[in-house]
């Protein structure tokens, strides 16, 4: 482990909590003199005391490790809220619904900002029945492609994994899709909504790229 608990975040987290150092030694079975010296920087909690210690903050081990926890208030129903993560060492995407703290091979992950898409981006959509059918002007070498496409509603998500050498393309069950993400391996996040995608499938540009 090349991280551990600092006492400077179990004070923070402590009066954050408003809990006494009393109280908070009641709750791990130590002694208050045992919580002074990890906040004061005079020693260390045992590494069996991490998960009692994040269980008295409500907090997973991984937060109250990296300092950073994380607070969502009621996205559990809003899909709109989705974040994406990467590993830049394996590609393993990893969807949520809200704030996380998502480590993978070792490294802390952090939520992809979307971009508008761009000229560079190209993402038409067309509407075939009851879905999406969603083309990305893109290529797909080993050395850079189109890794997903998601369509987002606000009750639901639709993800699609895409391959180098593959079609940048996808289809999606168009029911109450309010968003498309897609993930570029070098230039990152970009999403679109539905509508300007069918739009500028109908401008004409899909007659250029043939």
């Amino acid at each position: 482990m090349n991280q551990y608990v600092t006492g400077a975040v179990i004070k923070e987290l402590r009066e954050k909590n408003r809990l006494t150092q009393l109280q908070l030694a009641e709750k791990l079975g130590v002694t208050d003199k045992s919580i002074s010296k990890w906040e004061t920087s005079r020693g260390l909690p045992d590494i069996t005391l991490l998960e009692p210690i994040a269980e008295a903050f409500s907090i997973s081990v991984t937060e109250l490790i990296s300092g950073n926890t994380v607070h969502n208030a009621n996205v559990s129903a809003n899909m709109l809220r989705s974040k994406f993560y990467v590993c830049p060492v394996c590609g393993n995407v990893i969807h949520s619904m809200g704030e996380a703290a998502i480590h993978c091979h070792g490294i802390r992950l952090m939520p992809l900002d979307a971009e508008p898409t761009d000229e560079h981006h190209l993402c038409l959509i067309e509407r075939v029945e009851d879905e999406y059918y969603v083309q990305i002007d893109h290529s797909m070498t080993k050395e850079h492609y189109i890794s997903f496409a998601a369509a987002v509603s606000s009750d639901d998500m639709q993800l699609k994994k895409l391959y180098p050498e593959g079609s940048a393309e996808a289809r999606f069950k168009i029911s109450g899709v309010r968003r498309i993400f897609f993930y570029c391996n070098r230039d990152g996040l970009f999403s679109i909504d539905p509508v300007k995608g069918i739009d500028d499938r109908k401008s004409g540009y899909n007659e250029v790229i043939i």
